[in-house]
């Protein structure tokens, strides 16, 4: 990893794996590389897809009263749950999130891994993770969370990045400067901009990861293969896993 704050993963959570997955992967032209057994202990069952660099991760609980399943029938289906940030320092990211008022969830420390979970009440929107993997100086290289040979499944000939997240409030611009603080990144307008993405808030009725925006070699080759498995399009966009998936040429 390098030391610049990238985002790292995207996670969605869905009352099953299947189909999300299945048509995710299908529609998109990814492929999953791995099956995180760590997460059974918080009741989940998950599965990882590379988009470049970034990993698309969906989870689902198999068991009542997990956190992700309160946060289904909280946000009334919503998917978008946590956006995940690789950084040089998460322990100096967890101190000064706290100086803004924002607590600390979970720490996941499991060398050469160190995550820090904030509290999403706190974040606002959805969760905030930074994470670090000592020794992985390459973007390519080591992450355990998403397997020892995550990199060997990144495609690139349907979809060939993940360009946007979206986040919708009643305070767009009050929500930007609150991520900001967090990330560390100031946000330019209602914008925040890192290196391999970008998060845009929008106007929104609720406080809500809302979409991710993908760029992909041909769109109507994707849009007509989300119609296909029955998704209905919407301005070159569908709705699967509880978020609008944009896109873009």
């Amino acid at each position: 990893m390098t030391d610049a704050t990238r985002l790292r993963q995207i996670c969605l959570v869905a009352p099953q794996l299947e189909p999300v997955v299945g048509d995710i992967a299908a529609i998109m032209g990814l492929t999953v590389c791995y099956r995180d057994p760590n997460v059974a202990r918080y009741g989940l069952e998950n599965a990882l897809l590379p988009v470049d660099t970034i990993l698309l991760e969906v989870v689902a609980p198999f068991q009542g009263g997990t956190a992700a399943g309160r946060f289904i029938e909280k946000t009334g289906g919503h998917g978008g749950y946590m956006a995940i940030f690789s950084c040089a320092d998460p322990r100096e990211r967890q101190k000064n999130a706290g100086e803004v008022g924002v607590r600390t969830s979970h720490v996941i420390d499991r060398p050469p891994y160190l995550g820090v979970q904030l509290h999403p009440r706190d974040c606002r929107a959805a969760f905030i993770e930074f994470n670090h993997t000592s020794g992985s100086d390459n973007i390519r290289g080591a992450y355990p969370p998403a397997g020892p040979d995550w990199n060997k499944a990144i495609r690139g000939d349907v979809t060939t990045a993940l360009t946007e997240v979206v986040l919708t409030s009643p305070d767009p611009r009050g929500l930007a400067d609150h991520w900001g603080r967090i990330i560390g990144i100031s946000a330019v307008g209602a914008d925040i901009t890192l290196p391999n993405c970008r998060i845009r808030f929008t106007q929104g009725g609720n406080e809500i990861m809302s979409a991710l925006t993908f760029r992909v070699r041909d769109p109507a080759v994707v849009l007509h293969a989300a119609q296909a498995r029955g998704y209905a399009i919407a301005v070159n966009s569908f709705r699967i896993g509880g978020v609008d998936f944009r896109i873009t040429a």
